[in-house]
């Protein structure tokens, strides 16, 4: 399909208007269907049926931008390529929103392209793991299937070029940033407790650096999933693990145990704490690789860290009325970091 794209940064209509357009079932020539519809902070979502098609919004912050329909177009490849790595069959391809001669919109058309989305098979929102969390329907044989997968994959991919002193810097800078940002007045956070998980994750950095040169010697830092988180999992027949951090690959570069170890906390924040044991046994089982039980506490208390910061960013993005239910969130996860930093 040969798809002419327009000079200009954000060609034909505005976000407003291909959202409205895409909202609409008529608009995928399927007026009987439902358009389900979800909003992120970098996408709008459109789920027809056994489709979904999602669009970037044309967003910029400091570590992706997605302001011009170039760099969408190519976040758009990106998101396809990196995901299908880990969920095959599920991700169609790229394709186009045109407009036509009379400006009309067209989903996969030949007219000019002004927007690029995202095509995939929807899959069972039943069987995703946080769901399966929730009504408690999470086997041992599943934890193991899925997870062996994972094991298999973080075999074959190869080592990044890093030395233990950029692996370890990383972490310094990141947890200090963490940290800044946390103690931010707006978001009254006890700073006694930010200090204490801060202090312990830089103590562990310093005191042993041995346990972080041991896995870059070992070339366990690879490029990962980079979320993977229990909404991103899908126990159907075989596996498959979505929606992939595909706009900045420096966030993709980890340890398997530290993808792993962000899984497992992720789980035990859902509440199903006994999900990450299996994980790591299955991992080890599979790849003969044995990390510390203290590193894979760090890499948790990191994530949680981590976490805390993304979710109390909301308050700045919501009414005063949402202020309460992120900063019991931002909470939630301190305490866990508190709980893994407490072992370190």
């Amino acid at each position: 399909m040969n798809n002419p794209i327009n000079p200009e940064p954000n060609p034909g209509p505005g976000l407003e208007a291909k959202v409205d357009f895409l909202s609409r079932p008529e608009s995928y020539a399927r007026p009987d269907a439902k358009v389900d519809i979800q909003e992120t902070h970098m996408s709008w979502v459109f789920m027809v049926d056994d489709l979904v098609y999602k669009m970037k919004k044309p967003v910029q912050h400091s570590f992706l931008d997605f302001s011009t329909l170039a760099a969408r177009h190519h976040d758009c490849l990106e998101e396809v390529r990196l995901n299908r790595r880990l969920a095959e069959g599920i991700y169609f391809g790229a394709v186009p929103l045109t407009e036509d001669s009379n400006q009309r919109l067209v989903v996969e058309g030949n007219g000019t392209t002004v927007e690029w989305l995202v095509k995939m098979r929807r899959l069972p929102a039943a069987r995703m793991l946080d769901r399966l969390i929730e009504r408690q329907a999470v086997s041992e044989p599943d934890v193991r299937k899925f997870s062996a997968k994972l094991a298999g994959f973080y075999q074959r991919a190869p080592a990044e070029p890093i030395t233990a002193g950029e692996y370890r810097r990383h972490f310094q800078r990141d947890i200090r940033a963490n940290h800044a940002e946390l103690l931010d007045h707006d978001y009254r956070l006890p700073s006694d407790r930010l200090n204490i998980i801060t202090d312990a994750q830089l103590a562990l950095l310093n005191k042993q650096p041995a346990l972080f040169e041991q896995r870059v010697v070992a070339k366990r830092i690879i490029e990962s999933h980079g979320d993977l988180r229990p909404e991103h999992v899908c126990l159907i027949e075989e596996p498959v693990f979505i929606d992939c951090l595909e706009f900045n690959r420096e966030f993709r570069i980890l340890d398997a145990a530290h993808e792993l170890a962000y899984l497992d906390m992720e789980c035990e924040f859902a509440g199903a704490d006994f999900i990450g044991p299996h994980i790591f046994k299955t991992y080890r089982e599979i790849t003969g690789d044995r990390p510390a039980d203290i590193l894979i506490n760090f890499y948790k208390a990191y994530r949680a860290t981590l976490r805390a910061k993304l979710a109390i960013w909301h308050i700045k993005d919501h009414d005063a009325d949402q202020h309460s239910k992120w900063i019991k969130r931002a909470m939630a996860y301190l305490q866990l970091a508190e709980k893994y930093s407490s072992a370190l």
